[in-house]
This record gives C-alpha cells, sequence and structure tokens, in this order.
C-alpha cells in the first residue's frame, strides 16, 4: 500500500466483514491478560510505544537463553549462532523497506541516533556556512534539535515549512522553499502529534530536482503502512523498533550505499575498523563503520522477529483496520461542540489529538487512566506543533494493530466520565 492511501482504505468492513480479528491479536500480546485498576486494559497510546506479542518476546528469550555471545568476534559455535541470528535480522529489515542491499542497514539505538548520525558525519562533512536545511513545522524535537546543533556549529541556515489549518504540508508552498542553497530535507513521514500523512514522494522528487538529499523519519510510518525505499527515492530513512512492536533501545537508519561509503564514521571503536595502530586507523566499510562497540545483540533479533510478526498479520489488513477504527474514533469525536480535534488532514494514520472545554488534558489522562484506558498527555515532544495550533498540550489517542471499535466506545465512556467531573 502506498503511503499516500493510508487514510483512504476503504472502510467497507467496518461492522461487517472486519479485515482483522482484533480479539485473535490481542491474544499475541500478553500484556492484554491483565486488568488495570479494575478494568480492562485499553492501550490508545502505540504512537510513543507499542506492545511486543509474544512471537518477540519468545526471540528475546530465547536469545539470551540459548544463543548469546558477541557477535562478529568469536570463532566458537555460540557466536556464529549469535552472529548468524544478528545478521539475519539485518536481512530482514533491508527486504522490509525494500533496500537494494543489507548493507545499507545500519543498526542504532533509535530512530533519534539514525537523525543525530545523518546530520553529524553527513551534514558535518558536506554541509557549508550558509547552506540551507529544510524541515517542517510538524517535526518531532528528535528532527528539529540535531539540525539546531548543525546550524550552530557551522553556520547552515534552517528553514522551516509551514503547515495548513489542518496539519497538512503545502507542496507549493514547500516548493517555493527550495532553492539552489538548498541542500537537504529532513522531513516526517507521518506526523505523530497530528497524524498527517506527508507525500513524501512527491518531497523527494522536489527536492532531488532542487539538489538536495532527503531523510524521512518514518517512526510513525512503518507500523502502519508498507514501506518502499527505492520508490520514495529518499537518500535515508529511519525508524525506531520500539515503535514497530519490537524492543526499545534498537532503530534502523537506511542509507544509501554509495553515501556510507562517503561518510566518517559517527564513533570510534570496536568492530567499526579495519586496523587500529598508534599512527593511523583505517575504517571497516559500511556498515559496521557506524555501529561501533557491541551492538544491542537481542534488540537487533527482537526487530527482526517483530518485523516477521508485523508481515505475518500483513501490512495491508493493519492499514485497513486501522483506518477504519481511526475514521470510527474521529466520526465519534467530530460531532461533538466541546472537544476541539487537532489535526484534521484528509491523510491520517493512527492518530486522534484533541482538546476538551475546560479541562487540561494531564487531567483527561488521569481520569482516563482510573478507567483502565491509557492516553498520552502533553506536548508529545512536538512543541512547535502546539505553539501553532495555539495550545499547551493535547490529548493523543493514537492506534496499534490491537485496538478495535471496543475501544474507542470505551474512550468515549470515560470521556463522558471526563465531562461530568469537570461539570
Amino acid at each position: 500500500m502506498k503511503e499516500n492511501s493510508i487514510r483512504e482504505t476503504s472502510l467497507e468492513h467496518a461492522g461487517r466483514n472486519p479485515v482483522l480479528d482484533v480479539d485473535s491479536v490481542r491474544k499475541d500480546f500478553p500484556i492484554f491478560t491483565q486488568a488495570v485498576r479494575g478494568e480492562r486494559l485499553v492501550f490508545l497510546d502505540s504512537a510513543a510505544s507499542a506492545q511486543k506479542p509474544l512471537q518477540v518476546i519468545q526471540s528475546i528469550s530465547e536469545c539470551y537463553e540459548s544463543q548469546y555471545a558477541n557477535v562478529h568476534r568469536g570463532v566458537y559455535w555460540l557466536s556464529e549462532k549469535a552472529t548468524e541470528a544478528f545478521d539475519a535480522s539485518r536481512e530482514k529489515i533491508g527486504a522490509f523497506l525494500n533496500s537494494p542491499s543489507s548493507s545499507e542497514i545500519v543498526f542504532v539505538r533509535g530512530a533519534t541516533e539514525g537523525i543525530n548520525l545523518v546530520a553529524s558525519s553527513y551534514g558535518g562533512t558536506f554541509l557549508q556556512p550558509g547552506d540551507e536545511v529544510v524541515i517542517s513545522h510538524m517535526e518531532h524535537h528528535s528532527n528539529i534539535v540535531p539540525w539546531q546543533i548543525l546550524r550552530d556549529q557551522k553556520g547552515i541556515v534552517l528553514k522551516v515549512a509551514p503547515i495548513r489549518d489542518d496539519g497538512s504540508i503545502d507542496l507549493e508552498v514547500f516548493g517555493n522553499i527550495l532553492s539552489s542553497k538548498t541542500k537537504f530535507v529532513s522531513i516526517t513521514h507521518v506526523a505523530n502529534a497530528l497524524g498527517t500523512v506527508v507525500p513524501v514522494k512527491e518531497i523527494c522528487d522536489m527536492a532531488h530536482s532542487a539538489g538536495a538529499r532527503v531523510l524521512i523519519d518514518g517512526c510513525q510510518a512503518v507500523p502502519h503502512c508498507e514501506v518502499d525505499v527505492q520508490k520514495l527515492g529518499c537518500d535515508f530513512y529511519v525508524f525506531s523498533g520500539h515503535k514497530l512492536y519490537g524492543p526499545s533501545g534498537i532503530g534502523v537508519l537506511y542509507a544509501k550505499e554509495e553515501l556510507l561509503h562517503q561518510m566518517p564514521p559517527y564513533q570510534g571503536g570496536g568492530d567499526m575498523i579495519e586496523s587500529v595502530t598508534f599512527e593511523r586507523t583505517s575504517y571497516a566499510d559500511p556498515p559496521q563503520r557506524f555501529e561501533a562497540g557491541t551492538p544491542n545483540i537481542s534488540g537487533a533479533i527482537g526487530l527482526g522477529a517483530a518485523v516477521d510478526y508485523v508481515r505475518s498479520i500483513g501490512l495491508d489488513k493493519i492499514a485497513a483496520h486501522e483506518a477504519d477504527v481511526l475514521g470510527y474514533a474521529t466520526e465519534c469525536l467530530s460531532g461533538r461542540n466541546d472537544i476541539r480535534i487537532i489535526g484534521t488532514a484528509a491523510n491520517k494514520a493512527s492518530v486522534l489529538s484533541f482538546m476538551i472545554e475546560g479541562v487540561h488534558p494531564h487531567d483527561v489522562g488521569t481520569i482516563l487512566d482510573q478507567e483502565g484506558i491509557a492516553v498520552r498527555t502533553g506536548h508529545h515532544c512536538a512543541q512547535p506543533v502546539m505553539d501553532r495550533f495555539g495550545v499547551p498540550s493535547t490529548t493523543r489517542a493514537s492506534l496499534g494493530m490491537y485496538n478495535g471499535r471496543d475501544d474507542i466506545d470505551a474512550l468515549i465512556g470515560g470521556l463522558e466520565r471526563v465531562k461530568e467531573l469537570f461539570n
């Protein structure tokens, strides 16, 4: 499924022939067997971190129970088994993104480290004072701060593409920002605070026509739709494992192989070298060049298992199911004059942010928690978005494949409880 059709998925299955058996999916997630404050757990914070299926948990447990050793170093059986599983995960993730080569897949701690790596290594090497980097007004802090640091270090110019009142990007305005000075564009695929699906393929084409490289923050996209880096044409793509039903502390940077070969190391240490003397060091080829030290072995293996699990369910089915649930939630909240939805773009995925008149979001979250409902409240690491819409924070309900319309019904019931307490 193309990134621009996530929200356009047909809702005809709703209430009649659901594309996913949510009850069956939930059985794969042990966390849903417990009650929270005596209530069924309704988890609506997957945009922050998704829950983990048993298949991922078991892969991590198996790693430590029967095959743990350091990778790429030992000649003994356990090291060979661990290396085989570790390298297999890199292959799986490369296929998941349709990367031409697994050598273009760099393991990092998360998308944040991936963006910092690119800003430091590529930006620090190839961007010069006066060069322009373009981001958008809907970015997560992790796609703002690294470029500000580079600006302060090297004197680049950071330009911000505005967003419309519905939270979407105006491609004509975006195109007018690009110039011969634009050398890099770094933009989200799906906005974490708004749910807006950004037309990243068009943005890649426009940026490349201007002579700029493109990084896409795919944290909120990869759990919800198929991503094909070759079709997108991006130069870099990052995501975090913990949002893709995988473990925390592991993430992925995809980068075109020719760029990785041009980039200097981000960190120094073991396994990223070819040879070391006190006089000089020569570096390993990518991706090892960017993976200094002992890696997160179990994390990489767990992320491979998460990719296997998501693909076994089917991203097309996940997208269709979540589109139905998001559409239902939007319909339920849109008819209320006491609720303001923040982010109403026509093409959205997985996220519903809102304000309740007269009630602070933190109070909303606290009261919902008493009903067993987990939502996120705050600025969602996107303070410029809050400033753009004139609010200090929002309540955000975000979906995973395990959410159904029953979760939205529970949310609506919880919001009624909020209104009762504040009337």
